[in-house]
């Protein structure tokens, strides 16, 4: 089975109006894709996220992806070829509500996968994430690492993994697997207990309040910057096997202190970092191994840590602005 080119297609996005979704939308106009379509609930997901490509022609549908009925609709107003599924809760959302953070991970893909088993579309890319993997038993983690999550986002994230590749295996599906890992930039979360680590330290300092680092803050994340990452995936797109599963990272492993103290540099911060009492179930380490994405791509660009610090900055000042104009 030929793969369908991103060139030319129809593209449907799950979840197309978040952080990494409204990304990879931008990064499919200039792929040239023939049409595409969105369907996000704007649980987290912004309209303001897909203001250029909306204006592009891109259009989006406020709907839950965990209605099978509204994902019927969707296929049968539309000739989708290829569908990327981004739709997720936040990882801190599922120490608010644990049960939907997981099944939000599986129903998801569950209904994607029967609609693929029905020959609606053809080429499904599923976003899994590194928190899939746990702790690092091992480092560099690589894709054979075990799965073994300390969250039930995480558990969701392992469980929907699995069930597609049964399904690949079972109905010969060309479905297959992206596991980002810590994705950071424009347009990440920064309100509320949802945030992201980096933006939230960035708002606190521009509204005067003192940033914090929980636990020893030698606790590493290996991050990527977003446009980065989405650049990857394109490249992965046409490479990767059915059933098959590659880590989406720039090996750029940061302690929290360090990350805490590259925005301080950044912003000029005088002030003190408040300590807090390390989180349940936080993961010690994370490091992804490279050595399978670059076995498929090659060389490819990165983002250094401090110039994507010093993106967000401007994105979260310009939009924190913008708030308190409303």
């Amino acid at each position: 089975m030929k793969r369908p080119s991103l060139v030319n297609s129809t593209v449907l996005i799950i979840g197309g109006a978040g952080f990494i979704g409204s990304h990879l939308v931008d990064k499919l106009l200039t792929e040239e894709a023939a049409q595409i379509i969105i369907v996000d609930n704007l649980f987290t997901g912004k309209k303001e996220n897909l203001n250029h490509a909306l204006k592009k022609g891109a259009v989006l549908h406020v709907d839950d992806a965990e209605n099978q009925e509204a994902l019927n609709y969707i296929m049968e107003k539309y000739d989708i070829d290829i569908v990327f599924n981004c739709a997720t809760k936040a990882l801190n959302y599922s120490f608010i509500n644990p049960s939907n953070a997981f099944l939000t991970n599986v129903l998801v893909l569950k209904n994607l996968l029967e609609l693929q088993r029905k020959k609606a579309f053809q080429t499904l890319c599923h976003f899994s994430s590194s928190e899939a993997y746990g702790s690092a038993q091992y480092k560099p983690m690589d894709e054979k690492h075990p799965l073994d999550p300390t969250t039930t986002y995480a558990a969701g994230k392992a469980s929907a993994d699995m069930m597609l590749q049964s399904y690949v295996r079972m109905f010969d599906l060309d479905a297959f697997l992206v596991r980002p890992f810590n994705n950071y930039g424009p347009r990440q979360n920064f309100e509320g207990s949802l945030a992201g680590v980096i933006p939230l330290t960035i708002k606190k300092i521009l509204e005067g309040d003192t940033p914090e680092i929980h636990g020893p803050g030698q606790q590493t994340r290996d991050f990527i910057y977003v446009e980065d990452a989405v650049d990857i995936i394109s490249k992965v797109f046409p490479i990767i096997s059915p059933g098959e599963c590659v880590n989406i990272t720039t090996d750029q492993q940061l302690s929290i202190e360090n990350v805490v103290e590259t925005i301080i540099d950044v912003m000029k911060y005088k002030g003190k970092v408040l300590r807090r009492p390390i989180r349940k179930a936080d993961v010690d380490s994370h490091r992804g191994s490279v050595k399978k994405l670059q076995n498929m791509v090659g060389q490819y660009d990165k983002t250094p840590f401090k110039d994507g610090i010093v993106a967000t900055v401007n994105w979260v000042k310009d939009n924190v602005a913008k708030e308190a104009r409303k």
